[in-house]
């Protein structure tokens, strides 16, 4: 009861404090109102009348929203030559400005307590955050201590507040004060920080009479009046620095928890407390809490399905948990579905007259008309996480103009921001964004905004797979767009690299939206600008349906170059996941299409990727025919990197039928090609074969060197597959020396790697020398396993070069166990592949086979 007599008189007093100005018979005019009216009839937007002035859009904004009620003296007179305002009209503006004409803006009612709010039994989870609370406010070493606790509506700012201020309160025996400062209630202005000093004061005692006018006299009487007391004040829902700043205490070890919408940046020494989602488990326990079901468990799929499409959002859990308790006959099972199945997820969560989407529309109504804008098409975006550029192109903005937007709706907590530069919205903001965008915004200007976005993603992409892509590809008609005013600089294949990997899923989203909407050459030339990224990263089976998807588009539209040049990129990943057939399939088909078009580029490259085949499928005199062929077309097109890499796998099989001279000369060539053009990723893959060449060569630290080179810039260029090939090349090295843990520590590492891509051609490789290295360190039945895996993975994948190793090895295991029959007919069996393949082990197994049995008896 005490509680409520002195609100009551607070407010009373309040109302008295009011009433003693002269009365008027009009309503005070409010500097918000007068501003707001003058621009308009200026016909400017807050936007441009801030460029206009030299102010920030927010800074207009809050001041037409009456956050800030007294404007600097600067800033009115950059006001009023923005508005172009003469004579009589310049005068009443500036003095309304100073609060001298009808009183300063009306803001809403200050109503201090001395007393907190009910703490909230259900109550659930921030324990981390509550703990860092406390502990600040124990070690606060007799200073006030600030603590401003932001985050999205619904997170839970004010519950979080309250609770840890009814768990702080013993260590304040100065009392406890509550102030609402309303900066995003509904039917409430913004409180006024005069008006905020004046409850305050009279909540701590001082009579309506000895309250002075003015912010700075009323700032003065209530330091001194708190100064060396131990209060705990909450100032609740802040819309700025601004209105909290007077507020504080200046002395003495009080504290202060203040909570916004906002992130309050300009607030000094203030302690930032950003509070983000519920964790998923938190989010059940609340849910289960709130819906007062005592059969329900965390474990139930229906629990975990609705926390998860409430966005683990605490106000919408309380919602949804609150529905089903008074909806007994309710099942969690059937209202998951219903949020699963609905058009708008928000209109389900609402209980009487609140509901998430109001909550977010008081965020909304706090922007500027650009960035109510770029708000909405936010949420046309079919990803998750943008940035600036990609902001611009939505929006239709030049770049300055989408940073400050980005960085106006990241300081409302309508974004997240979960790396530099990067920002995200929460699941439940994009479906408000996008239902506004539906409500106001015209198919046109929606249309316009993702077709600016999916032009934006195209072509940096390109020019992105212009640096990683492995040789040049006929250029696509479907490929020509509308060249974005704004993009990143790329000029190198590891900022290309960076660029892409950052915008990985984004550009995904964008096929997948190309793709369901039937956007049939934006899906061709998309695909083709992301070939470079998948082929690099993986994984590879989605790269292959990706291209599949790709031929299939530009068959509809009976783009031959298109489906050509996504042939070739598919041939290039079924080889890399060791579908051989499917590979000279999809190849030979598209060379087929480049010479009907008489397109040399594209027959170089599918010869080439035809020659690497063939290689790996043991055919190498087929292998150096295609092979020579496309190193033909290059120098004939002058195509530098195409004329290396061809030299480079020539090299490969010139080194596997033994001819390590001609291979050494013909891989240094290509290595000088490369680093005249700089291109790191070609010097790491010749480097490597390199190194075999040493080793075979028995240059054991030249073929360690080459492999350690080729390592460190496949590393750096965070390149899996080029670093498993240098890991297995150099376990080979470091077993011949005879560091065995070095080389099995590598091959462990190799194999790994094979496994995470699905590369059963390197797990072959490394397998059989891992066998070899077990071998000759003693662990023969460790040996034999991974030959026999060897073995069983070589003919799954049709590989003999790789299935000959394995019976070789398997030979040698059973010498070294006293099998000379078995070890007979496993050498002989490898022998003939070898010699049928036309490889340099043919010879070294015939020696083997003639020390074993004796040689043939002369003629």
């Amino acid at each position: 009861m005490r509680t409520l007599f002195v609100a009551a008189y607070a407010r009373r007093e309040w109302r008295r404090l009011r009433a003693r100005g002269e009365a008027v018979a009009e309503p005070p005019v409010t500097f918000a109102g007068l501003l707001r009216k003058l621009r308009t009839e200026a016909r400017l937007t807050q936007e441009e009348l801030a460029e206009a002035s030299g102010l920030s859009p927010r800074s207009v904004s809050d001041l037409e929203r009456g956050i800030a009620a007294t404007p600097h003296r600067e800033t009115i007179r950059l006001l009023a030559d923005a508005l172009h305002l003469t004579g009589p009209g310049r005068a009443q503006f500036e003095a309304v400005a100073r609060g001298r004409s009808g009183g300063a803006g009306v803001g809403g009612v200050a109503a201090a307590t001395r007393t907190l709010p009910r703490d909230i039994a259900s109550f659930t989870g921030r324990q981390q955050q509550l703990r860092e609370l406390v502990d600040a406010a124990v070690g606060s070493g007799g200073v006030v201590g600030i603590h401003a606790i932001g985050g999205m509506a619904g997170i839970g700012k004010t519950a979080f507040a309250v609770h840890a201020a009814h768990q702080l309160a013993p260590r304040f025996p100065g009392g406890q004060i509550f102030l609402p400062l309303h900066g995003h209630t509904p039917g409430h202005q913004p409180v006024d920080p005069g008006d905020a000093l004046a409850s305050l004061l009279l909540t701590a005692g001082v009579p309506a009479a000895q309250i002075p006018p003015g912010l700075e006299a009323r700032m003065a009487l209530w330091r001194d009046r708190v100064a060396g007391q131990q209060l705990l004040l909450v100032l609740d829902d802040a819309a700025s620095s601004e209105q909290v700043r007077p507020l504080l205490p200046g002395a003495g070890g009080s504290l202060v928890l203040i909570t916004s919408r906002r992130h309050l940046s300009a607030l000094e020494d203030a302690t930032a407390i950003s509070l983000d989602t519920l964790p998923p488990e938190e989010a059940a326990a609340l849910l289960i809490r709130l819906a007062g079901r005592p059969r329900l468990s965390p474990a139930e799929p229906a629990v975990s399905e609705i926390t998860r499409l409430c966005g683990y959002l605490p106000l919408a859990i309380g919602m949804v948990a609150r529905q089903l308790h008074h909806h007994p006959a309710w099942s969690p099972a059937v209202r998951a579905a219903e949020l699963t199945a609905a058009r708008d997820r928000l209109e389900l969560m609402a209980t009487e007259n609140l509901s998430v989407a109001a909550a977010f529309n008081l965020s909304y109504a706090d922007l500027t008309e650009d960035h109510q804008r770029l708000f909405r098409r936010l949420g046309l975006h079919p990803g998750t996480d943008i940035d600036a550029y990609a902001a611009a192109a939505l929006d239709g903005t030049d770049l300055s103009a989408a940073r400050r937007g980005l960085e106006a709706l990241y300081d409302q907590y309508l974004l997240t921001e979960p790396a530099q530069g990067r920002y995200r919205m929460h699941d439940l903001i994009r479906e408000h964004s996008r239902a506004l965008a539906d409500r106001l915004d015209t198919d046109r200007d929606r249309d316009g905004g993702t077709t600016r976005l999916l032009d934006y993603y195209q072509y940096t992409a390109a020019r992105a797979d212009a640096l990683l892509a492995r040789q040049a590809r006929p250029a696509l008609a479907s490929s020509e767009g509308a060249i974005p005013a704004a993009v990143p600089a790329l000029a190198d294949r590891e900022q290309a690299l960076a660029w892409a990997r950052a915008e990985r899923a984004s550009l995904l989203a964008c096929l997948d939206h190309a793709t369901g909407t039937s956007q049939h050459a934006r899906v061709t030339a998309l695909t083709a600008a992301l070939a470079g990224l998948l082929r690099h990263d993986g994984p590879w089976a989605e790269a292959i349906a990706r291209h599949t998807a790709a031929i299939q588009a530009a068959r509809h539209l009976g783009d031959q170059l298109g489906q050509a040049n996504a042939l070739t990129d598919l041939g290039d990943l079924r080889r890399m996941t060791d579908d051989y057939p499917g590979a000279v399939r999809d190849l030979e088909q598209a060379l087929g299409i480049y010479r009907g078009l008489g397109d040399q580029r594209g027959q170089a490259n599918a010869l080439r990727d035809l020659g690497i085949v063939r290689l790996l499928t043991g055919d190498y005199p087929s292998a150096a025919q295609v092979l020579e062929q496309a190193l033909g077309i290059y120098r004939d097109l002058g195509d530098q990197r195409g004329q290396a890499n061809a030299l480079r796998d020539l090299g490969i099989v010139r080194l596997l039928t033994g001819d390590y001279p001609s291979a050494a000369q013909v891989l240094e060539r290509a290595l000088g090609i490369f680093r005249d053009l700089g291109d790191r990723l070609g010097q790491a893959s010749v480097l490597k074969e390199l190194g075999v060449v040493r080793l075979g060569t028995d240059d054991y630290p030249a073929a360690a060197q080459a492999q350690e080179q080729a390592l460190g810039i496949f590393r750096d260029l965070r390149h899996r597959l080029g670093q498993a090939l240098a890991l297995t090349g150099l376990g080979a090295v470091q077993r011949a020396t005879g560091d065995y843990p070095a080389a099995a520590q590598a091959l462990e590492q190799a194999l790994g790697i094979y496994r995470d891509l699905g590369d059963r051609g390197g797990e072959a490789e490394a397998l059989n020398e891992r066998g070899t290295l077990h071998r000759v360190s003693g662990d023969l039945a460790q040996a034999q396993e991974c030959h026999q895996q060897a073995l069983e993975l070589a003919g799954a994948i049709a590989s003999p070069w790789d299935e000959a190793h394995a019976l070789a090895g398997l030979g040698r295991c059973a010498i070294a166990v006293g099998r000379a029959t078995q070890a007979e007919v496993l050498l002989r069996q490898a022998r003939e592949t070898f010699q049928r393949i036309g490889a340099a082990e043919a010879s070294d197994l015939l020696a083997e086979l003639d020390a074993l049995t004796g040689p043939p008896p002369a003629q």
